[in-house]
């Protein structure tokens, strides 16, 4: 299997399957001296990880799996600081189920990349999906904390990287209160609305199906001048990090789909000299932050659309393969435990594909003048 890597500079690998031994990854390129705190690390799995209730209350959204998901530094961390060498991490599974998956040995789930992959390969590890599985995103967010680490210290502290749930089960958010994102089960910017998701989403989990959502992505502290203008662009290259997440369907940046029913006259960010006259002053953020591919120093914004989780309570359609390589028509339940809403634990995925997405970029700016 190829393109396990991500990123030209900052490099992140990872390997590991959802019911092997554990997960992990390899960071490559992060510059020596940088202060790392592991804690942190662990702090950014915790939110991710599965078997979450929320301040003991019901959450149903979430997979009652349980994972402790520790980090294990394996490497590239010494005395606090990052050494310059490759750092390796490890994450151990302790609470898979793999029996729960017996009867996918040679049927496919709908929505999942079973067929795809087993297409593609001609063959497939059934227990939760292998590679495919979304508990690979656990080493991802292991690495995007480190990203997001090396921002903090190359911008001095200025780079904000905020993720929000927006919309889930059909509910909306009302407003955008960042205070208001880790106090409530849905990690929306709206504790109101967030409780009406979560109503809705346990209404969803008795029916046995699921649901999707729209994640919002808020970056602040990115200086004018990140990206590429060609290939590289700094839009394009967040859309193949946060696209490459498993879940993800579609993203839009700034205006997004809206753009496509506006005029230039409206659409356009007009431009204004700062009042020290050492900056610009945009007065509308259409653009999302990013034009021609490079930041303009305005706040980068953009949208994701989450799909349902593929994994239903309820009887569906689907094939199973023989060893002679023929399909049959057959029904399937899926057994086992799965989310239903996979909006509040994608949010630190998606925050965490966006660091490692600007640290790469980033670092390659360096190199582009003197």
């Amino acid at each position: 299997m190829a393109q396990n890597t991500i990123g030209t500079i900052f490099k992140v690998t990872t390997f590991g399957e959802s019911h092997g031994a554990g997960l992990g990854c390899i960071v490559d390129g992060v510059p020596a001296g940088i202060k790392i705190d592991t804690d942190k690390i662990q702090s950014a799995l915790d939110r991710r990880k599965p078997g979450q209730s929320f301040g003991g209350k019901n959450n149903a959204s979430v997979t009652a799996r349980k994972e402790d998901d520790k980090a294990e530094i394996l490497s590239g961390i010494f005395e606090g600081k990052s050494e310059g060498t490759p750092i390796g991490i490890v994450i151990r599974n302790t609470s898979q189920h793999s029996k729960d998956y017996g009867n996918l040995v040679n049927t496919f789930r709908p929505g999942h990349a079973d067929y795809s992959f087993y297409a593609k390969y001609g063959f497939r590890d059934y227990r939760g999906g292998g590679r495919s599985s979304g508990r690979e995103t656990a080493a991802r967010v292991a690495a995007g904390d480190i990203a997001r680490q090396v921002l903090e210290a190359l911008s001095d502290g200025k780079v904000k990287i905020t993720a929000y749930t927006e919309k889930a089960a059909g509910v909306s958010i009302e407003k955008v209160d960042f205070s208001e994102i880790e106090q409530n089960s849905l990690r929306a910017a709206d504790s109101a609305a967030a409780e009406k998701m979560n109503a809705k989403i346990e209404e969803i989990r008795k029916n046995g199906d699921s649901c999707g959502g729209v994640i919002a992505c808020k970056i602040t502290g990115i200086p004018a001048g990140l990206g590429e203008p060609v290939f590289g662009k700094l839009d394009a290259e967040l859309a193949k990090g946060i696209v490459g997440i498993g879940a993800v369907k579609g993203i839009e940046f700034g205006a997004g789909f809206d753009a496509a029913d506006s005029t230039g006259s409206t659409n356009n960010d007009n431009m204004r000299a700062s009042s020290d006259k050492k900056s610009v002053e945009f007065e509308s953020n259409n653009a999302g932050g990013i034009i021609g591919g490079i930041s303009n120093g305005n706040e980068i914004f953009f949208r994701v659309a989450v799909k349902p989780v593929p994994s239903i309570f309820q009887s569906q359609k689907t094939i199973s393969v023989d060893e002679a390589g023929k399909y049959t028509d057959c029904d399937l339940v899926i057994e086992g435990r799965h989310d239903v809403c996979l909006c509040p634990r994608i949010v630190p995925v998606i925050e965490a594909m966006t660091a490692i997405t600007l640290a790469d970029l980033w670092l390659q700016n360096r190199a582009s003048k003197i």
